[in-house]
C-alpha cells in the first residue's frame, strides 16, 4: 500500500510540475497565476509523500510541516488564481489584505511549532501491521484549519458567483473547476475528520489542478461555440447566402430571403433575382467585395456586398458565402452630416470653412480666370437683434442669404463666414458693382409689420497671387471694407495701393523683428506702480522700438501686427527674459521692486508659456513673486478651462497673477468667481468716458469693494490727476499706476526714479 501511495504521488508531482512549466511558458495573461498554482499543489503533495514512505518521528515531522505549510502556499495561490480567473478587480483591494495576512499568519505559526508545540505533535499507529505516525492537532493546527478553508471557500464562493453571472456558453468552464473544488475540499475533510495516516485527497487537489491548467489554458467550447454561429448568422442584420460548389444557394437566413423576397424552403430562384438587382456580384472572384446602389420605387438603397470563398481541411473549395448588407440609413445619414458639416444650419450657405476651401480649388484650378473676392457684412447687426429680437435677426440673415443665390451666377462660390458676415468668390468678369451698389441701397428687409432698411457695406479683394491663404484674401477684402464701415451712401470698397503700403509696412517691420531683438533695439520700459502712500512698489514692463530708421516707435505702430501675426509671441518672450535680467540686477532698496510682464493670448498658441517663464525664474535665480503675471480678460475667451489650469499653475508656484483693464472690455462676474487671480486690474478710461459720472464712481467703487471682498489687490491704472488719486485713495484702492505718478520710462530713468522716491 505504501509504495502504490507513493508511486502515485511521484507521478503526480511529475505532471503538476511539467504543467506548471509549460503553464509559465504560456502567451496567456493567466499562464503565470496557474504556473504558480500547480507549483504550490506540488508542495503538501511532497509533504504527504514524505509521510507515507516515513517510519521514523522525525522524517514524519517534516512531512507534516512541508505539508501545512504548502497547504497555506496552495490556498494563497489558488485565491490569487480565482481573482484572476474570474476577473474580480480585488488585487489591490485592502479587503482581500485579511485573507493573505491570516495564511501569513499560519505559515509563521509553524516555524515556532518546534518550541512551543502549540500546533501539533506525531504519534505512532500500526495501520495493517505497517508503522505510521500520525498527526495530534492542538490549538495552533484549529487555526490552520481555519486559515485554509476560508481562503478556499472564499474562492469557492468567486466560482458560485462567477458561474451563476456570466452567459451559459462561458460557464462551463467555471462550474466544472468548481465542481472539482468542491469534491476535493470534501474528501480533504474526510481525511481531517477520520484521522488515516495517508491522505488520498492530495489525488484530488492534483486532478483539481490539471483541470485547471487545461480549463484555463486550453478548453474552447466548441459544440456551444458551433450552436452560437448558427444562432448569429441566422440573426445577422446582413442578407446572408451560403452557395455550394456548383454555385447553387443551399441557405439563406431570413434578412436574406426578405430582400429578395423567396420563401427559405425554395432557394430556386436566389441567383436570377441577385443578378437582376446588382450590377456585379464577383463572378470568377474567390475573395470579392463591393459598394452599390440599387433604385427602387420608394427611392434608392445603398449596399455593401462581401463574397468569401469556403474550403475545407484540405483546403479545396466547397463553396462560398455572400453577405449584402443594407447601408441606406448610414449612408443617407452621412450624407446629412457632409451636408450639415458643410452648410450653414440657419442660411443653407457654405460653413466658412468650406467655403474656404471651395475658393481655394477653384482659384488654383482654373488659371484662366480671374477671381474676386467679396467679404459682405451688416451694419449694426446686433442692433437689429436688439431692437426687434433674434426671430427677425434671423430673417435678415434668411434674406440675405437668399439675395446672394439670387444674384449669383454660374462660377461663384459663396457661404457665410460668421454672424453677420458673408464671403463671396467670382469671376471678376461677371462683376455689376453699379447694379450691386443700386440694390444695396435699397435692400428692405419685412417682418410683416414693419419695413426695415438693412445696411450692408462690400470690401472686394482681387485675387492676384492664388497660391496666397483664402483667409488673407478676406482679410484684404475685410480692410476694404472697414475704410466704408462710417459711411451710409457707399456701399462697396475695393482693396487699392495704400491698403496694399499698410501691408507692406507690416510685412518689413515683421521682417526686421527678429534683427531688432538680436540688437537689442526692442527694449522694455517700465512705467512705476506705487502703493497708496506713493512710494513705488514696482513696475509694468512695456515695450518700445527704437528702430534706425523710423526712430522711436510707439507700441500701437508694431503690436497689432504682431498680434495678428502671432509674433506677438517673440517679443513676449524677450521682455519677459529684459525683465527677469532686469529683476536679477537690482539689489539693497529695489530687492523687493516687481515687475509685471504681460502675456497675449497668442502666447498660449505657440508655446508653453507656464514652462518658459518659470524657466526664465530659475535661469535668473529671482522669487517668481517678483515677476507678476499679467493677463486680459480675452485670454480666457477660447479654451477657459485650460488657461485656468495653467493660470493655477503660476499661482501655485508663487507668481502674482493680475488681470488686466478689469472694466474696458466685457468682463463677466462670472469669468471673475472662477479665475484663479491675485490683482485686479482696473481701466481708469471707463470713468473718464462715462456720460454720468456719478454713476460711473458707484460702479467703480463697487468695483474695489467686490475686488477686497474677494482677497485680491485691486490696481487702478490710468489715473492722471491728483484728484483722482484721492478719489480711490479714499475707496479702498491698494495700488496705482498711471501718468500723474510717471510715464513710461527707460530702466536707467525708473532706477533714478525709484533712488529720488526713495530720497
Amino acid at each position: 500500500m505504501r509504495e502504490v501511495f507513493a508511486i502515485i504521488y511521484i507521478v503526480l508531482i511529475v505532471l503538476l510540475g511539467l504543467f506548471g512549466v509549460i503553464s509559465k511558458k504560456s502567451s496567456k495573461a493567466i499562464g503565470k497565476a496557474v504556473s504558480y498554482l500547480l507549483f504550490t499543489f506540488i508542495v503538501p503533495i511532497a509533504g504527504n509523500l514524505i509521510l507515507v514512505l516515513s517510519e521514523n518521528e522525525l522524517l514524519s515531522t517534516i512531512g507534516s510541516y512541508t505539508y501545512f505549510i504548502g497547504m497555506d502556499l496552495m490556498a494563497f495561490s489558488l485565491f490569487d488564481f480565482t481573482l484572476s480567473y474570474c476577473n474580480i478587480p480585488w488585487r489591490h483591494n485592502k479587503k482581500i489584505y485579511f485573507i493573505y495576512t491570516l495564511l501569513t499568519i499560519d505559515v509563521l505559526q509553524y516555524f515556532f511549532n518546534p518550541f512551543f508545540g502549540h500546533a501539533f505533535g506525531m504519534e505512532a499507529i500500526t495501520v495493517d501491521g505497517t508503522l505510521y505516525y500520525r498527526l495530534v492537532p492542538y490549538l495552533g493546527q484549529t487555526f490552520h484549519r481555519i486559515a485554509v478553508y476560508i481562503a478556499f471557500i472564499t474562492s469557492l464562493g468567486i466560482f458560485i458567483y462567477k458561474t451563476i453571472r456570466v452567459p451559459r456558453i462561458y460557464a462551463e468552464k467555471y462550474y466544472i473547476i468548481l465542481f472539482t473544488m468542491v469534491l476535493a475540499g470534501i474528501w480533504q475533510s474526510y481525511y481531517i475528520f477520520s484521522r488515516t495516516p495517508i491522505d488520498r485527497s492530495m489525488m484530488g487537489l492534483a486532478v483539481c489542478g490539471m483541470l485547471i491548467f487545461y480549463f484555463s489554458l486550453f478548453y474552447r467550447p466548441f459544440r456551444l461555440l458551433d450552436r452560437m454561429l448558427a444562432n448569429i448568422a441566422s440573426k445577422m442584420s446582413e442578407a446572408i447566402f451560403f452557395f455550394d460548389a456548383s454555385k447553387r444557394c443551399i441557405w439563406a437566413n431570413s434578412n436574406g430571403c426578405k430582400l429578395l423576397e423567396v420563401r427559405s424552403d425554395n432557394l430556386e430562384h436566389v441567383n436570377q433575382r441577385l443578378f437582376a438587382m446588382f450590377d456585379d456580384l464577383g463572378v470568377g472572384q474567390d475573395n470579392w467585395s463591393s459598394k452599390q446602389s440599387v433604385n427602387f420605387e420608394k427611392g434608392t438603397q445603398y449596399f455593401s456586398l462581401d463574397k468569401h470563398i469556403v474550403t475545407d481541411a484540405k483546403n479545396k473549395k466547397i463553396g462560398y458565402f455572400l453577405s449584402i448588407q443594407d447601408n441606406t440609413e448610414e449612408i443617407l445619414k452621412h450624407q446629412q452630416e457632409i451636408y450639415e458639416a458643410t452648410h450653414d444650419k440657419l442660411t443653407g450657405l457654405f460653413t466658412k470653412e468650406h467655403l474656404f476651401n471651395q475658393i481655394k480649388n477653384k482659384v488654383s484650378s482654373e488659371t484662366e480666370t480671374s477671381y474676386s473676392i467679396a467679404y459682405l457684412d451688416i451694419k449694426d447687426f446686433k442692433m437689429v437683434n436688439d431692437i426687434f429680437g433674434n426671430d427677425t435677426g434671423d430673417l435678415v440673415l434668411k434674406r440675405v442669404a437668399n439675395w446672394i443665390r439670387e444674384n449669383a451666377t454660374e462660377g461663384w462660390a459663396y457661404g457665410r463666414l460668421s454672424g453677420d458676415a458673408f464671403g463671396i468668390c467670382y469671376p471678376t468678369s461677371t462683376e455689376k458693382l453699379d447694379l450691386v451698389q443700386r440694390r444695396l441701397s435699397k435692400f428692405v428687409i419685412s417682418n410683416g409689420s414693419i419695413d426695415q432698411h438693412i445696411l450692408m457695406h462690400v470690401g472686394i479683394y482681387r485675387i492676384i497671387d492664388p497660391s496666397i491663404d483664402v483667409s488673407i484674401m478676406f482679410d484684404r477684402a475685410h480692410l476694404a471694407l472697414t475704410t466704408i464701415k462710417n459711411e451710409y451712401n457707399m456701399h462697396i470698397a475695393i482693396y487699392d495701393d495704400n491698403m496694399r503700403n499698410q501691408l507692406l509696412w507690416d510685412q518689413k517691420i515683421s521682417t526686421e523683428l527678429e534683427g531688432a531683438i538680436e540688437n537689442r533695439q526692442i527694449v522694455p520700459y517700465l512705467q512705476p506702480i506705487v502703493d497708496n502712500k506713493g512710494t513705488i512698489i514696482g513696475a509694468e514692463a512695456l515695450v518700445r522700438w527704437l528702430h534706425p530708421e523710423e526712430g522711436f516707435l510707439p507700441p500701437f505702430k508694431f503690436i497689432p501686427v504682431f498680434e495678428k501675426n502671432g509674433m506677438i509671441a517673440q517679443v513676449d518672450k524677450y521682455i519677459w527674459r529684459s525683465a527677469c535680467e532686469i529683476i536679477s540686477s537690482w539689489n539693497g532698496d529695489k530687492a523687493n521692486l516687481f515687475i509685471s510682464v504681460n502675456i497675449s493670448p497668442k502666447d498660449f498658441y505657440f508655446m508653453d508659456v507656464y514652462a518658459e517663464i518659470k524657466a526664465l525664474v530659475e535661469e535668473f535665480k529671482i522669487d517668481p513673486s517678483r515677476l507678476r503675471i499679467e493677463i486680459t480678460e480675452t485670454v480666457m475667451m477660447t479654451e477657459a478651462e485650460s488657461r485656468m489650469a495653467i493660470l493655477s499653475k503660476f499661482r501655485k508656484s508663487g507668481f502674482i497673477v493680475e488681470m488686466d483693464d478689469f472694466g474696458s472690455g466685457y468682463s463677466s462676474l462670472n469669468q471673475l468667481k472662477d479665475m484663479p487671480l491675485d490683482v485686479l486690474k482696473i481701466d481708469m478710461k471707463f470713468l473718464s468716458k462715462a456720460e454720468d459720472n456719478h454713476r460711473a464712481e458707484t460702479i467703480l467703487r463697487n468695483v474695489l469693494r467686490l475686488s477686497s471682498d474677494l482677497g485680491l489687490f485691486s490696481l487702478t491704472e490710468g489715473v492722471e490727476t491728483e484728484d483722482q488719486y484721492k478719489m480711490l485713495n479714499e475707496m479702498g484702492c491698494n495700488l496705482f499706476q498711471g501718468y500723474y505718478f510717471a510715464k513710461p520710462m527707460s530702466v536707467a530713468d525708473f532706477e533714478k526714479l525709484c533712488d529720488k522716491n526713495k530720497g
